[in-house]
């Protein structure tokens, strides 16, 4: 028998468009809005902030325009989709620019490392910091080149709502090294502890630990490769105002300051919202963008939560972000739009934030400059910039109350030392996140910066599912659910929803 949740994907020609309430308007939601309405759903997107984007809202304060959140746009392909579906092209409406470098890294030492998409400037780049090297390279791409293939173009947009559908590829994923560490992975190809390290940091960019994650994510490197790295002129929130003005063309809604008590579930069944100003939103489909353990421990009732509040009690997080946001009354052109500023230890630093969840003394960062790419987001001769430093989430038991300004004078002194001479004179204006700001804006569970951390253990099916197991027509998008973090990722999952979401027209 054909279930509603099984119903084959058409777009609905019926008179009645069934509703569709999307909870947060991160990329993951605003994305998500997009394909339902794409396929006949009256969309309405509910945002508890004061402003859609979620972690990638804007901050805007004396003439700056700071993005709170992603900077780097990969696979820009999945917001090509987006536009498509509405019958646009993105270049109509947001300006991608290819950044080379995509960035560059900055040993302790002083050395440096551009990254970036032709071989043969990576192969000359690898041989400069060791000779000899530089064929390791090549072996290496082909290794990403594989795992992109299967991790990502096969497997990113799948839905792993069943333990079947992991025994299917787990072959595969053994066969490419996915049981192994990413930095292990690295290790066994290069010989020097940089090249190690600059081809094993990736999963920094979506949370997770090089000496804890999957191999897998090795693929970030061949993803970057073939489709690039670009930066949005105006900033990571022109994307987010072009999504809202897409979900409003075709008839939908986004509003702000609407925030979401709990999902209305009756008979097993999602039915809608209720919102904390105590009115309710009846719905065909419920698509929660929350963050995953939130939606699971706040949003539904106690009676389907059981064996998941047990199972979150003992899963991994992710590392929590320090993130200080600032600008200068000066520029620094000498220094590229991405950099990252490697302290002088690193698996010992990534010890301390994963597993003791300690503040270590030292510290990596990385500095993003938009103004290399885009003056506008700053006023005339100034640059902006926001220094991110990855820390323990909050089961560290940190006091970000007081350690914040303290810790953003250590980040402040690094920087004036190795990349921002004269800094402390040139600042003009600040503002911090800490994960305790994560917590109480995004309500992430433990203050992480990327939901659940991602290990092998708590990917694909034994990641948060797309499609709720416990209640029925409830959809489950963003960081903290399959395939994971990072803009590719949470795009990712929301075009699961076309494989899982019912068409619309059943509801007709």
């Amino acid at each position: 028998m054909l279930t509603l949740d099984d119903a084959p994907l058409r777009v609905t020609t019926a008179r009645r468009r069934p509703r569709a309430v999307v909870i947060g308007s991160g990329f993951g939601g605003l994305a998500a809005a997009v394909r339902l309405g794409a396929r006949g759903y009256r969309v309405t997107v509910l945002e508890r902030l004061e402003q859609p984007g979620g972690r990638a809202r804007v901050h805007r304060q004396d003439g700056f325009a700071f993005d709170a959140g992603p900077t780097i746009v990969t696979a820009p392909f999945l917001f090509e989709e987006l536009w498509a579906l509405c019958g646009r092209r993105l270049a109509d409406d947001v300006t991608l620019v290819p950044m080379r470098p995509f960035y560059r890294i900055r040993f302790d030492d002083g050395a440096s490392f551009a990254m970036c998409g032709e071989a043969e400037a990576m192969r000359a780049e690898v041989e400069r910091l060791s000779p000899g090297e530089g064929g390791a390279y090549d072996r290496f791409m082909a290794l990403s080149d594989e795992l992109c293939r299967v991790g990502f173009e096969q497997l990113g947009a799948v839905p792993f709502g069943r333990l079947a559908d992991m025994l299917r590829v787990a072959p595969d994923l053994v066969r490419i090294g996915g049981h192994r560490s990413v930095y292990s992975l690295v290790a066994s190809v290069f010989r020097d502890e940089r090249l190690r390290t600059a081809f094993s940091f990736h999963p920094l960019l979506i949370g997770g630990s090089p000496f804890r994650a999957s191999a897998l994510y090795c693929l970030i490197a061949a993803l970057e490769r073939r489709w690039g790295v670009h930066s949005a002129l105006g900033g990571t929130g022109a994307l987010v105002r072009g999504l809202v003005n897409l979900i409003e063309g075709q008839g939908g809604e986004v509003r702000c300051n609407a925030e979401v008590a709990r999902i209305l579930v009756e008979d097993s069944t999602a039915r809608g919202v209720a919102l904390s100003d105590g009115t309710t939103m009846p719905a065909d489909v419920v698509v929660s963008n929350a963050d995953s353990a939130f939606t699971a421990l706040h949003l539904l009732p106690p009676a389907t939560r059981g064996w998941r509040e047990r199972r979150l009690g003992r899963a991994q997080s992710s590392m929590g972000l320090f993130v200080w946001y600032f600008g200068t009354r000066r520029t620094y052109p000498e220094l590229a739009h991405h950099t990252i500023l490697l302290g002088p230890r690193y698996r010992g630093l990534l010890d301390d934030i994963f597993s003791r969840k300690v503040l270590a003394e030292d510290m990596s960062l990385y500095l993003h400059r938009p103004t290399a790419t885009d003056p506008s987001v700053a006023p005339p001769g100034h640059d902006a910039f926001y220094a991110l430093a990855p820390v323990p989430n909050l089961a560290g038991g940190q006091d970000w109350a007081a350690l914040a300004e303290p810790f953003r004078q250590r980040v402040a002194a690094r920087l004036e030392a190795t990349v921002l001479p004269g800094l402390s004179e040139a600042l003009v204006t600040s503002r911090v996140t800490t994960p305790q700001d994560f917590s109480d804006d995004f309500l992430a569970w433990r203050g992480s910066g990327f939901g659940l951390e991602p290990i092998l253990t708590q990917s694909a099916y034994f990641r948060p599912h797309n499609r709720s197991g416990a209640v029925r027509h409830l959809y489950l998008v963003g960081a903290g659910t399959h395939p994971g973090a990072g803009l590719p990722g949470v795009l990712s999952s929301s075009k699961i929803l076309d494989r899982v979401v019912p068409d619309a027209a059943v509801f007709a």
